[in-house]
């Protein structure tokens, strides 16, 4: 399949010829959402944690003798039935909320987002991305032309993808509000979602191809 190309004035410039396999996968919706989620929830650190009886500080010695009191037995004043005491089964933060995703579904799920981003128009190629200088002022300027983002416009939703040697688009992306700019062997479902456009360098393209259509050969 083919595509459009862009040069960083906003106009045609030729074609490019895609892999059908990354650009030209069918939409599913349900495998998109699971590893999406697995993806967020590798990302979840548990903050909550509550002390049990062996993490709160006093209790070293038995209340008062087992027998002859008339009251109940206690062993310490920090059992989970004292105030002040541990907390029986309270978060912990000690909790793995990680999930696994296979290489096939990670591979499916990508090329399914790329596809249907492609399709939508929401996903563009470029000719190149690189910039002279990098600087903010450049590629901000650069950026709102090519989205037609109002002059005020704070947030571009834009992310880039170039080619391994363009390292000045790193720094100078990285003061603009939702831009981005991920490495092709960085893809992950959760940022092409999360960006509305995407701008992709033509020298990253093959890169993509070797880097994810190998996940799954042998």
């Amino acid at each position: 399949m083919k595509a459009d190309l862009y040069n960083l004035k906003n106009k045609t410039v030729g074609e490019i010829s895609l892999p059908d396999r990354i650009f030209g996968a069918h939409w599913n919706p349900e495998l998109v959402r699971q590893v999406s989620m697995a993806q967020m929830a590798n990302r979840r650190r548990p903050w909550a944690h509550a002390k049990d009886r062996s993490e709160v500080s006093g209790g070293g010695r038995k209340p008062w003798r087992q027998k002859g009191t008339g009251r109940a037995r206690h062993g310490s004043i920090r059992s989970p039935l004292w105030i002040g005491g541990g907390k029986a089964h309270g978060p912990n933060k000690e909790r793995d909320y990680s999930q696994k995703v296979n290489k096939k579904m990670l591979q499916g799920a990508l090329f399914s987002v790329l596809s249907k981003k492609l399709k939508d128009g929401e996903l563009r190629f470029f000719d190149s991305l690189a910039i002279e200088l990098p600087k903010t002022k450049i590629l901000s300027g650069i950026l709102r032309e090519l989205t037609s983002a109002k002059k005020r416009a704070r947030k571009l939703d834009v992310l880039m993808i170039p080619d391994l040697e363009n390292k000045k688009l790193f720094r100078a992306a990285a003061n603009i509000q939702k831009t981005k700019v991920l490495s092709p062997k960085s893809l992950n479902v959760y940022d092409l979602l999360n960006y509305k456009n995407i701008f992709i360098d033509k020298e990253a393209v093959p890169v993509v191809e070797d880097c994810y259509t190998k996940l799954t050969k042998k």
